[in-house]
């Protein structure tokens, strides 16, 4: 794979903006560079615009060095400017397959950005050879999600990396869900493969999807375009501080996600017991897919009680189906209780 050679002439022949923050790093006794307000200190200042700190901290949790990380104001942030870098408008085109995340349609439709959708298989699992039968010369791009959202599956592995292996463009692997899935990230294939791009969060197991703090691991190559056209200070200076505070947690986050798995095995088994209850398909992830007789009747009742899961039942091969979100113990307690009502 030539990188040249998929990126967009305009992108590659970019000249960066270059803030007052790149030009120098580090401490000083005055700073009289960008503009700032003298007062208000620490916010009165521009944060690093390649996040340094927090890379260093990513790296040591991770496994992966800081040259290869990117991150974004949420993995949409990353799987914007991937679309914007490499695809170029009404020409282009990015495979994905179906059902999974919505935002690489919409984001590839803001971008004017054709996607073509590949179905699954009816277990939920990757149609490798219909997936690249769907490119031609145009496809820049191929999104795959594992654990999937919204079908709770991991994506075989093998399969996976003939995507990645077949493919003469970037294959982009979100893994938002990954820390439900122990021993089944890709990080550690990440330096055999150029063309591939992880994306993880810290929003689902790390509790943090209100800082808005996505990670894209790639070549040093792929990461220095990002860089190149990313909003100059894309994450503020209170997200930075608080992702730092919270990568302390690594012994706590371990704890949430063991205690989710678990409460998420016991959700699947009542849920299972209940008589409207169609199916309750596997998962890896922090929620469960359920097909039920009338999902869309089950929906509105449990909204008329107070709780909230989220109406699947129009998306494709997820037909009368919720997605229910493992919550605390009181919640999932809560949320069975009242479906076993419905019994009576």
């Amino acid at each position: 794979m030539e990188l040249n050679k998929l990126l967009r002439k305009s992108i590659a022949n970019l000249k960066p903006y270059s803030s007052a923050r790149d030009e120098y790093t580090g401490e000083a006794m005055v700073f009289l560079d960008a503009n700032e307000n003298p007062f208000n200190e620490p916010y009165n200042r521009y944060p690093d615009p390649l996040q340094r700190t927090v890379k260093e901290k990513i790296s040591q949790l991770k496994n992966v060095d800081p040259s290869n990380i990117f991150l974004g104001n949420g993995s949409d942030e990353p799987i914007d400017l991937l679309i914007r870098a490499f695809c170029e408008p009404g020409v282009d085109n990015i495979v994905s397959i179906d059902p999974t995340y919505g935002m690489y349609q919409v984001a590839a439709e803001i971008s004017d950005v054709k996607l073509k959708k590949v179905s699954l298989t009816a277990e939920y699992e990757l149609d490798v050879e219909a997936l690249l039968a769907a490119c031609d010369s145009n496809t820049k791009l191929i999104f795959l999600c594992s654990p999937n959202n919204p079908t709770a599956n991991s994506l075989a592995k093998e399969s996976i990396l003939k995507v990645v292996k077949s493919f003469d463009g970037l294959v982009i692997l979100d893994e938002a869900y990954i820390d439900f899935a122990p021993g089944k990230t890709l990080l550690s294939e990440l330096a055999g493969y150029p063309n591939l791009v992880i994306l993880q969060t810290f929003s689902k197991a790390w509790g943090m999807a209100g800082i808005r703090l996505g990670m894209a691991f790639a070549s040093v190559e792929i990461v220095s375009v990002l860089n190149k056209i990313k909003y100059p200070y894309n994450l503020n200076i209170l997200t930075q501080q608080k992702a730092l505070e919270l990568l302390k947690q690594n012994e706590q986050v371990e704890a949430w996600v063991k205690l989710l798995i678990d409460e998420r095995e016991k959700m699947a088994a009542k849920l299972k017991a209940l008589p409207f209850v169609v199916k309750v398909f596997p998962s890896d992830a922090n929620f469960l897919l359920v097909k039920m007789h009338d999902a869309r009747g089950i929906y509105q009742y449990l909204v008329d009680a107070g709780i909230i899961v989220r109406d699947r039942s129009k998306v494709y091969l997820c037909d009368d189906s919720l997605r229910i979100t493992i919550g605390s113990k009181e919640e999932n307690k809560i949320l069975r209780k009242t479906l076993k009502n419905l019994i009576s």
